[in-house]
């Protein structure tokens, strides 16, 4: 039955996992302007100090002026001959790489030793005044002198990188504005200088590299070349040049073998050809009459001839047919015919005697052809096996020359670049002499004091909170105790407590009332027939609430009885004004019965049971077998029995009776209670595994409440008036 109690109590005071009332945030705008009120004072104090502390450190502070100059920084320089530089998005793959390089260079040691040079930083007494340091106090060194210019310009040089641009701005600071302006101007320049430089070294170390290369190609070159000379002496192997051949490893040239065999082989097949026709002709003349080839009739002379036989015949056929045979002009035709005919076969004989001798000498041409052929086969091989190792050495001597060649048009090609590099870095804007100084900053400086000061105010608000664990509001109650609130009761700091608990009008009869409800739905079952009064310590108002529970019940037709159990230090008789010579004790050491101390009270309204002499061994008393049937035979008489006993920490009283009632009431006393001292007291309770209903806070200040984080009560409260404003209804 406690447990179901408990649970009833918890559902109507519900609490999240994290400690907080459900529906509360620790961030709610409410409670965060409650911290704020609460704490004005410490606010304002840590604020206060803040902007003091940054007024005082702009009023102390040296001015220092602050020059800009800006420089444009591509990915590569402009491009004077045709190959000396790329497209940057062909060559720069990752911008931001390679503008953070540039940035590191720009704040490097090595260009701040080119600024101080320049400049010459050592001698300039102005410079190391503008950072703020005396020339009494300068090293006598030089040297020493140079390292302390160039630490001051690494500290004072400032360059930011940008987003989505090439510009990058550079500032100096110092204390003096002429100087800043001339520094930042210098570390513009020498930036410059410098890229141009590297460009110069990184070209003077490459053409040194090249020409190293270039002598030992030509070194090289030379050799092979002797070689292969050498070796063709050595074989008797001469070479001809052959400009139609692409492949000048292996036949950029041929031997006088080669070239006579390519000539007699082709002389040969061209004779060979010639008396192929040769033959053929001869044979188609020898294999026919004289005159009936073709060869002998297209002959010139045979052509004549039978034109002139043709032309004698005609006459002599004409002679005769006017003349007899025996006429000497047809004798003379016959002798010229007949002479004519000689003339004919052998000009015909001629024609074919020739065709032979053609075929004769064709004949004889090709066999001393094929023959020299022959011949230069067998010494071309002879020439090709000596050719193998000739072939490799011509090799070698090309591929020297190829290389000796291009290194000496990369040679070239140096030289020509050489001194003309542009700079991929442009000055955009040289620094101006600045007129005003960029720090000290009043208003920046005040805001960071009112920032700092606001911090610390909060962290010193916010330890404040979380190590005070004083009960103040009836918050605190669920946050930091985990106990449902059962009512809150307002300390209204009047002498006359009776006569407020008297007026049900009163704000005292008020929150009892509300307490008093709350408790009537406190368990399943209503209202728990006994009830345990107690607190953590004494004085924080149990036995206050005890007798206005008891009467406010009484006044709803309740029959109540108020049980003292506090017998060491009684204190009920005293508000009664009764006397105390038998009571509790006496019915627990049987040296009285219940009906003979129970003492009834018409002007309360309920009857009360006082604690009696204070016996030797109280806690043994509580604890005896007589308590609990005591406490049973006055819940069988009464509908409610309020028990008040004695605070829990460092006595066992409480605890015991804890476990005999149906529920327990906590008391706690509102800006007293520890919330160490008062989770002991719970855990010392819950030992005896009792029912607790929920705790009550006590002399609640109703005005400190509107300055803390409660919403139970502000700066003022609804409640009874004397007499009523008829304004505010």
């Amino acid at each position: 039955m406690a447990n179901a109690q408990q649970d009833v109590a918890q559902e109507a005071f519900p609490m999240a996992d994290d400690g907080y009332p459900k529906g509360r945030s620790f961030f709610d705008l409410t409670y965060l302007w409650a911290l704020f009120r609460r704490n004005l004072w410490l606010i304002l104090a840590m604020v206060g100090l803040g902007v003091a502390l940054a007024l005082a450190a702009t009023l102390l502070a040296t001015p220092l002026y602050r020059a800009t100059a800006t420089v444009q920084v591509n990915e590569a320089a402009d491009r004077v001959l045709g190959d000396e530089d790329t497209d940057a998005a062909g060559n720069i793959s990752d911008y931001e790489r390679f503008l953070q390089t540039q940035l590191d260079l720009l704040t490097s040691r090595a260009l701040a030793e080119r600024v101080e040079k320049s400049l010459e930083l050592s001698e300039d007494m102005v410079f190391f005044e503008a950072q703020g340091v005396a020339a009494s106090s300068l090293p006598s060194s030089r040297e020493e002198r140079a390292k302390m210019a160039i630490w001051m310009l690494r500290s004072g040089l400032s360059a930011e990188r940008p987003r989505n641009t090439r510009v990058v701005p550079i500032a100096f600071e110092s204390g003096d504005g002429a100087v800043s302006a001339k520094v930042v101007n210098a570390f513009a320049e020498q930036f410059i200088q410098a890229s141009l430089q590297s460009k110069y070294d990184s070209s003077a170390y490459a053409r040194g590299f090249v020409s190293d290369q270039l002598t030992e190609a030509k070194q090289r070159l030379e050799t092979s070349e002797q070689a292969v000379n050498s070796y063709a002496r050595e074989k008797g192997l001469i070479r001809l040049a052959d400009p139609t051949d692409s492949d000048s490893a292996t036949n950029s040239s041929r031997s006088i073998t080669t070239v006579s065999l390519i000539q007699a082989n082709e002389a040969a097949i061209q004779a060979k050809a010639n008396r192929i026709a040769a033959e053929a002709r001869w044979n188609a003349v020898s294999r026919s009459s004289l005159f009936s080839s073709q060869a002998v009739l297209g002959d010139p002379t045979v052509a004549g001839l039978l034109a002139s036989r043709s032309r004698i015949e005609a006459a002599l056929a004409e002679e005769r047919s006017r003349r007899l045979d025996e006429h000497p002009a047809v004798e003379a035709r016959l002798a010229e015919l007949q002479q004519v005919k000689a003339d004919l076969n052998r000009a015909a004989n001629n024609v074919r005697q020739s065709i032979r001798s053609q075929y004769d000498a064709a004949l004889a041409a090709e066999k001393q052809l094929a023959s020299q052929v022959n011949q230069f086969k067998g010494e071309t091989l002879s020439e090709q096996d000596s050719s193998v190792q000739y072939a490799l050495l011509a090799r070698e001597a090309d591929t020297n020359r190829q290389l000796y060649d291009e290194l000496l048009q990369r040679y070239k090609q140096l030289n020509a670049a050489a001194g003309i590099s542009a700079s991929n870095i442009t000055i955009i804007d040289r620094a101006q002499v600045p007129s005003v100084p960029s720090s000290p900053s009043l208003l920046f400086n005040l805001a960071l004091g009112l920032l700092l000061g606001g911090a610390a105010a909060a962290v010193a608000v916010l330890l404040r909170t979380e190590f005070d664990d004083s009960i103040r509001v009836p918050e605190d109650v669920e946050e930091k105790l985990d106990l449902s609130l059962l009512g809150v009761v307002p300390d209204e700091g009047a002498d006359d407590l009776d006569a407020l608990l008297d007026d049900p009008k009163s704000v005292i009869s008020e929150a009892y009332g509300s307490l008093r409800g709350n408790l009537l739905f406190a368990t399943p079952e209503g209202l728990p027939p006994t009830l345990l009064v107690t607190s953590s310590q004494p004085s924080e108002g149990k036995s206050t609430t005890s007798r206005a529970l008891a009467g406010s019940f009484a006044r709803i037709g309740k029959k109540v009885i108020l049980v003292d159990a506090d017998i060491r230090r009684p204190s009920l008789h005293g508000q009664l004004g009764v006397a105390n010579k038998v009571g509790l004790t006496s019915v627990l050491t049987g040296q009285a019965m219940l009906s003979g101390v129970v003492q009834t009270s018409e002007e309360l309204g309920y009857d009360y049971l006082t604690a009696g002499p204070t016996p030797t061994a109280p806690s043994e008393l509580l604890a005896s077998t007589r308590m609990q049937p005591l406490i049973d035979e006055l819940a069988d008489q009464y509908d409610l029995v309020i028990v008040d006993s004695s605070p829990v920490l460092g006595l066992a009283d409480a605890p015991t009776l804890s476990a005999l009632v149906d529920g327990v009431i906590f008391v706690v006393e509102a800006g007293s209670g520890r919330r160490g001292a008062l989770k002991s007291s719970l855990r010392r309770l819950k030992t005896m595994r009792p029912n607790i209903l929920g705790a009550v806070l006590t002399k609640f200040d109703t005005r400190n409440a509107a300055n803390s984080y409660s919403s139970y009560y502000g700066n003022d409260q609804y409640q009874y008036r004397a007499k009523p404003d008829a304004a505010n209804g």
